[in-house]
């Protein structure tokens, strides 16, 4: 699901740039901002690129696990997970372009403020198993940035922070199955 919910992103931000600025072609890709070897992935050029930086737990909205009775039987079933996925959107272009990336950036901040929750009705396209995704810009201090591009194996681009809150993740696997027991009734007018 964590696929879906970022290629969502994408779309919904593609739609509304290429009506913004009469774009024929998509602007945002999902995609590595580097290959393995450290070299810029192919495809990224002169792109809003959005991809994962981590996935967290969210220990908040921890669910129990879930029991639903079936004829003589009760079905246990593993509780769902929520989890924060941290999404960045880099402005990769390169040169004389540099004021197209920070245009980009800041029609995608815009877009994201006035937009900053995704459901069935604001995205009837929105995959079923997702019920909702929350966006919330995410503050890194000038130290925290330099750290978190180092890791990324680059230099520092125009870019933003999302932390998407409400991913799910529901198995729906079947844990224990435990026959129903009732007490019996006692009987009326018997002998």
């Amino acid at each position: 699901m964590i696929n879906l919910a970022i290629q969502l992103m994408a779309t919904q931000l593609n739609q509304h740039l290429r009506r913004t600025y009469d774009l024929s072609e998509d602007v945002v890709i999902v995609s590595n901002l580097l290959d393995v070897d450290g070299s810029v992935a192919p495809n990224t050029h002169n792109k809003l690129v959005i991809f994962l930086t981590n996935v967290e737990k969210d220990s908040v909205s921890a669910g129990a696990g879930r029991s639903q009775s079936f004829g003589e039987w009760t079905v246990q079933r593993s509780a769902a997970v929520n989890f924060n996925l941290y999404v960045m959107l880099t402005a990769n272009f390169t040169g004389n372009n540099y004021a197209e990336a920070l245009k980009f950036l800041s029609s995608t901040i815009g877009y994201f403020q006035r937009n900053p929750l995704f459901n069935h009705q604001t995205a009837p396209d929105m995959d079923r198993r997702i019920e909702k995704l929350i966006l919330d810009i995410e503050n890194l201090s000038i130290q925290d940035l330099s750290n978190l591009w180092s890791s990324l194996g680059g230099k520092y681009m125009p870019s933003i922070l999302y932390r998407v809150r409400m991913i799910t993740f529901d198995s729906d696997e079947i844990t224990g199955r435990q026959p129903v027991v009732t007490t019996p009734r006692p009987s009326v007018g018997r002998d």
